[in-house]
């Protein structure tokens, strides 16, 4: 007995019925393989019309372009569509701090005649927030009995006066810091007494002092010296030696500010700028 080899022949036609139902043309075509065939519809009764056909199947050649896609069933969500992408705004330089509306504590140091007490009391009138100035020298001058004047020349006696004065600068300091002034002091500080001079003002105002130095020319404190009167004009030797002791504040780290040519408020503005970056950036000493 001899097999029937390759594809199946389609079942035969009959005459008054439709065509063959379950009989797919494209097991003709090599190289593709259809689904499973769908069971066969019987035929109808006699007497009875033909059910009408289900429907067509998709052709299995390849998709027409006009088509629609096929339905994602692979599990993966659609993204909507792409939109620019916005840079973000580059970081913001930290605003300059504001010595004019912030509370400070400020040590102005230099020798007679560098005008010390007038640039302070100019800053200290000038400032936004409440601001008060102590001087050194006033304090020193509160004793009237057994006052111990420089110009007699400096002893033991003026020298405990001097540290009395300025425990009490200090003091001063501390409490009007406390309740919300700022304060500028004043005082002739010399960069080799590290602990009679910085170091005591820095343990009795606190940390946070800021000193500056304000050191104008010799000549120029020579002549600011020659207008004073009473105690506080000294002789043209004395002043020339303590400004040669005060040149020791460069290299110190300090911020020196040289008023030869500054007016008053010229130097009150420069100081300002000088703190703005000390606050930034506080000295060491």
């Amino acid at each position: 007995m001899q097999h029937a080899v390759g594809s199946p022949l389609p079942p035969p036609h009959q005459p008054g019925h439709g065509p063959a139902v379950g009989w797919s043309p494209a097991a003709h075509h090599p190289g593709q393989h259809p689904g499973p065939a769908p069971a066969p519809v019987p035929p109808p009764a006699p007497g009875y019309p033909a059910p009408p056909p289900g429907p067509t199947p998709p052709p299995a050649g390849p998709r027409h372009a006009s088509m629609p896609p096929p339905p994602d069933t692979t599990g993966h969500l659609p993204l909507p569509p792409g939109a620019p992408v916005a840079m973000p705004d580059p970081p913001q330089a930290p605003a300059a701090p504001d010595p004019a509306g912030t509370i400070l504590a400020v040590l102005l140091i230099g020798p007679a005649g560098a005008g010390k007490t007038s640039v302070a009391k100019y800053w200290a009138d000038h400032r936004r927030v409440p601001t008060a100035h102590i001087s050194l020298d006033d304090v020193r001058e509160w004793v009237r009995s057994g006052f111990a004047d420089p110009q007699s020349g400096w002893n033991d006696n003026s020298e405990a006066q001097y540290r009395l004065a300025r425990r009490t600068c200090g003091f001063a300091a501390r409490n009007f810091l406390a309740n919300g002034i700022s304060c500028i002091l004043d005082d002739a500080v010399f960069p080799d007494r590290p602990v009679v001079g910085l170091g005591g003002w820095k343990r009795h105002v606190g940390p946070g002092l800021l000193p500056v130095v304000l050191l104008p020319g010799l000549d120029i404190v020579l002549e600011r010296n020659a207008e004073r009167s009473g105690n506080r004009r000294l002789t043209d030797e004395e002043v020339a030696r303590i400004h040669g002791r005060m040149a020791g504040w460069y290299g110190s780290g300090l911020p020196i500010i040289d008023n030869s040519q500054l007016d008053i408020p010229e130097t009150a503005r420069i100081l300002d700028d000088v703190l703005a970056r000390a606050m930034t950036s506080p000295p060491q000493w």
